[in-house]
């Protein structure tokens, strides 16, 4: 069975145990998480290319690849700048930054401006790496447009900018709204 054909008829959930939170319908409930794993899947075939073409090639993990191809797009950003990006934890950051300066494909470099801030620059070998994958880069990019008019592109970003403000959303006390309500019910504080 297609994957479109499978989405289009996906089952009811199972009644849940505990109380709903929302007064959602079964059919809105169904097409959430239809949403979400359309999502996730859409996530999971944009990185076919990478691990087919790129990974092995140049010894490479995503994270590294993608902090390595935002440093060529944003020269001397930080660490946290670059974990705020991407949306990827400062820990994986943080290993990401080591490998690649383990490979000598960037350096770390203290901003003359703010001693306290720490510079993410590109060496000549990343500069290498970073022009031979840039065209690889934007051939997904191109690809995954192909079928949309500017227009659509254009209200597709602005969805997409809607999830993300929504997922980084802060409550009053500053904490991220999105793992607050996304708690399980029997997680302690």
């Amino acid at each position: 069975m297609s994957y479109r054909k499978a989405m289009s008829n996906s089952p009811a959930p199972k009644s849940p145990t505990a109380p709903r939170k929302s007064p959602r319908s079964r059919a809105d409930e169904v097409s959430q998480s239809d949403t979400l794993h359309r999502i996730l899947r859409l996530a999971n075939k944009l990185m076919a290319p990478f691990s087919t073409y790129l990974e092995h090639r140049y010894k490479i993990s995503l994270n590294e690849f993608r902090l390595l191809m935002l440093i060529g797009r944003f020269p001397n950003s930080a660490s946290h700048e670059l974990a705020e990006m991407t949306g990827v934890n400062p820990m994986s950051v943080s290993r990401a930054v080591a490998a690649l300066q383990k490979h000598g494909r960037i350096t770390v470099e203290r901003d003359a401006s703010n001693k306290r801030r720490k510079t993410l620059v590109l060496t000549d070998e990343g500069q290498r790496l970073y022009l031979l994958m840039r065209p690889q880069t934007d051939k997904v990019a191109d690809y995954l447009v192909s079928g949309l008019e500017a227009a659509q592109v254009d209200t597709l970003n602005h969805f997409l900018d809607t999830l993300v403000d929504t997922l980084e959303s802060k409550d009053e006390a500053g904490n991220s709204r999105f793992l607050e309500s996304t708690r399980p019910d029997d997680d302690e504080v």
